[in-house]
């Protein structure tokens, strides 16, 4: 069954909440090859450099924050513009309710509107459910690097998969970066 969510563009005064989402993932699991915790003020710092140029997305059921999800560079060259790494986190209660599938879908609209051609995951492997969810989304997976990252005790493969939601026209459309998008495009 599907929860509604409210979705709304996070701001740096939301890092309590995506952090507290982040936490687990970095403490229990090999889903993020981070090994330490951010503190506050280097998540709030994180927030602040991707808003300045890409989407920063958070969902909320009833008053409780459910997830969050953005873009961020690709590669940090001129050329690589419209390009981005996608990132979404669920709360674990959260998970399997529709709420990515909103998430992603919000944050897919932003992009094209800022010119943003190809959209790209990296994910841990194997995640099952993290590809399922990907293909869902139609993306097709691209790249396996094995044995790249130490986590919890073991050696960890990742993919890459990638969606193009746009044509590539030469010359690309202009990139808009997200703090200059007029506030009618943003939710």
């Amino acid at each position: 069954m599907n929860s509604p969510a409210s979705i709304r563009a996070a701001t740096p005064e939301d890092a309590p909440l995506t952090l507290a989402i982040y936490s687990p993932y970095v403490t229990g699991t090999d889903i993020t090859f981070e090994t330490d915790v951010p503190t506050l003020d280097e998540w709030t710092g994180r927030m602040k450099t991707i808003l300045a140029r890409h989407p920063y997305l958070i969902a909320f059921v009833g008053n409780r924050a459910a997830g969050y999800a953005y873009a961020a560079p690709f590669r940090h060259k001129a050329a690589y513009d419209w390009s981005v790494e996608t990132t979404i986190y669920l709360s674990p209660e959260h998970q399997a309710h529709g709420i990515g599938k909103q998430l992603h879908d919000a944050l897919e609209q932003l992009l094209r509107t800022q010119g943003v051609t190809n959209l790209n995951a990296c994910i841990t492997y194997p995640n099952p459910a993290s590809i399922a969810f990907h293909q869902r989304m139609g993306y097709t997976r691209n790249a396996h690097f094995t044995r790249c990252g130490y986590k919890l005790g073991r050696w960890l493969d990742v993919i890459w998969m990638e969606k193009h939601i746009a044509a590539h026209t030469v010359p690309p459309p202009a990139f808009i970066p997200y703090s200059e998008m007029p506030p009618s495009a943003l939710p």
